[in-house]
């Protein structure tokens, strides 16, 4: 499943509550996020973005969720908790745990396909690294 392709503005409050102090390092903040959900129907289900992780590995996440466009666009800041899906590959033992929120829409994120970052992940990754693959 490709990944949902709604990008959005972050409004100046959810901005300001990314850059607070106390804020652990937010580096320099996007003003624009992009729903990393897989594709999903309806203009009621609300696209997500994740903002920046908790704490721990395991304690709840910012996410930035929203729905609409331009005038009609309602958005909220919310903590979530992890998805506890899990995806094990017998054979090789390999453990992934779902990167999205609990209850999220549609797919997984294993299953979320977004071709223009991959091709931008191919391309920043130089050819001597382990991982090998074109670099300009």
């Amino acid at each position: 499943m490709l990944q949902c392709t709604a990008v959005t503005l972050l409004p100046p409050d959810a901005l300001l509550r990314l850059i607070a102090p106390g804020v652990d390092d937010p580096g320099d903040p996007e003003p624009y996020v992009l729903c990393e959900l897989g594709e999903h129907n309806g203009q009621h289900t609300e696209h997500a973005a994740f903002l920046r992780p908790g704490r721990t590995p395991d304690s709840p996440a910012q996410w930035f969720f929203w729905t609409g466009g331009g005038p009609e666009r309602v958005h909220r800041t919310d903590r979530a908790p992890w998805c506890p899906a899990l995806l094990r590959r017998l054979g090789t033992d390999v453990v992934r745990r779902c990167a999205f929120f609990d209850h999220h829409p549609a797919s997984h994120s294993w299953d979320v396909e977004d071709p223009l970052g991959d091709l931008i992940a191919e391309r920043l990754v130089p050819d001597d690294s382990p991982e090998g693959g074109p670099c300009p």
